[in-house]
């Protein structure tokens, strides 16, 4: 090979950009500074949701997490029977809903009817939607202790609705900001942690 060859001329090397390494999500614990790069679960009802910790506090977390609290024993085995099927309504081979094979009679329902005939409905929302009721309210939800933490970062009560939490993280967010409050540290850590508990909340469902 000739190091004085016409090819040496045409080669040509991309110059590498250096690209900035993403910068890690801050642990959602309140009161924390460190990155939050560990998911663990908001819990039932959430599912495919998750909050940002840190090592030491997704440990704390998941001590004390149990996706079947506030549920009975007898709801937690029903759960754990239709978990083996995915959840999906079985029948036996050949035979219907009324237990006997042939044609399907009384009050078996099929298609549309038969599906809401079916469906478990502890609030209430299908039947007075076919009945043109209003909506029942739901019983009130247990909180998790990060969950009463943010409640009580905003000052409201765990029975807030989604406007009353977003008007008073608006409301904080105004009297703690870095230009309204003169340098002061404590108002300071004040507006992170009412931005973490209203970041908390909205992730769970409640805003």
């Amino acid at each position: 090979m000739k190091l004085d060859s016409k090819y040496f001329d045409r080669i040509r090397t991309r110059r590498r950009v250096e690209r900035p390494e993403p910068v890690a999500p801050t642990c959602q614990w309140d009161g924390c500074e460190q990155a939050g790069v560990h998911r663990a679960p908001v819990g039932r009802n959430a599912e495919g949701q998750f909050f940002l910790f840190c090592f030491e506090h997704v440990k704390e977390y998941n001590k004390g997490y149990n996706y079947f609290s506030g549920l009975s024993d007898s709801e937690i085995a029903r759960y754990q029977k239709e978990a083996i099927t995915g959840h999906r309504p079985t029948w036996t081979m050949g035979v219907n809903k009324s237990g006997k094979s042939g044609p399907v009679h009384g009050n078996v329902r099929s298609g549309t009817a038969g599906a809401q005939h079916r469906i478990r409905d502890p609030f209430g929302f299908v039947a007075e939607g076919r009945a043109g009721g209003s909506r029942m309210q739901p019983r009130a939800r247990k909180l998790k202790t990060l969950e009463a933490k943010a409640f009580d970062t905003l000052g409201l009560q765990a029975s807030a609705t989604g406007d009353d939490i977003k008007a008073a993280y608006k409301a904080l967010v105004k009297k703690h900001h870095p230009d309204a409050n003169g340098g002061d540290r404590g108002s300071e850590e004040r507006f992170r942690a009412v931005i973490q508990a209203y970041q908390l909340l909205k992730q769970a469902g409640f805003c």
